[in-house]
């Protein structure tokens, strides 16, 4: 006699969960301009950036949480009639550095302009440990899903089984990002700290569950 399937019920849940970032990164660096030789635009390039990270350091920024993005030494050239012709070089460097104070983020902005940064990429806000936030929406995004397929069950007379299949989707933590424009070259500027909102960030999770009834 062939075993009967037993019924069962597939529901789905769904669950947002919202967070604060508590990490912030930034880009930047500087980029010399053109030099007449390489060792010039090696020597611009590696006084600024020592003011820099000196700079960043004091305002409270670990050694650990500071890292080259790039560096490239280019030659520059003039085109006439077809023809090019070497004229320099240029030097550039740009640092990506982790900020644990979300306080800090305009500080270290402004201390970074002040001694030589004329370079930026963005600001990005995102979560240190996204795997709790999305624990926590895994646990409510099933927790929807079970009270849909009970009410299901009572309907049908029957009551929830044994889970029988499961799956998920989303918990994707985006970071938030705040494009900026080229930082002002030339030295150092007198500025007032930039002011970065932060906001919440959202974890959107999806489950789809089936359930035997019995």
């Amino acid at each position: 006699k062939q075993a009967q399937t037993p019924a069962s019920i597939t529901v789905s849940g769904d669950a947002k969960v919202s967070a604060m970032p508590d990490i912030g990164q930034l880009s930047f660096g500087v980029a010399t301009g053109r030099m007449s030789t390489a060792k010039e635009a090696l020597d611009s390039l590696s006084k600024r950036m020592t003011a820099i990270l000196a700079a960043v350091k004091k305002a409270g920024v670990d050694d650990k949480d500071i890292t080259t993005e790039q560096f490239y030494m280019s030659p520059t050239y003039d085109w006439a009639d077809g023809r090019q012709t070497l004229r320099g070089y240029e030097a550039t460097q740009s640092l990506r550095v982790k900020v644990r104070d979300l306080d800090k983020i305009g500080d270290i902005l402004t201390v970074a302009t002040n001694a030589g940064a004329n370079q930026a990429g963005s600001v990005e806000f995102t979560i240190d440990n996204p795997d709790a936030v999305r624990a926590q929406a895994r646990g409510e995004a099933i927790a929807d899903a079970k009270a849909k397929a009970k009410v299901l069950a009572d309907q049908l007379g029957l009551t929830l089984g044994r889970v029988m299949n499961f799956s998920e989707g989303g918990g994707y933590v985006p970071p938030m990002m705040y494009a900026r424009d080229a930082m002002a070259s030339g030295g150092a500027v007198n500025q007032e700290k930039a002011v970065l909102p932060v906001g919440e960030q959202d974890v959107n999770m999806s489950v789809s569950i089936t359930y035997e009834l019995e």
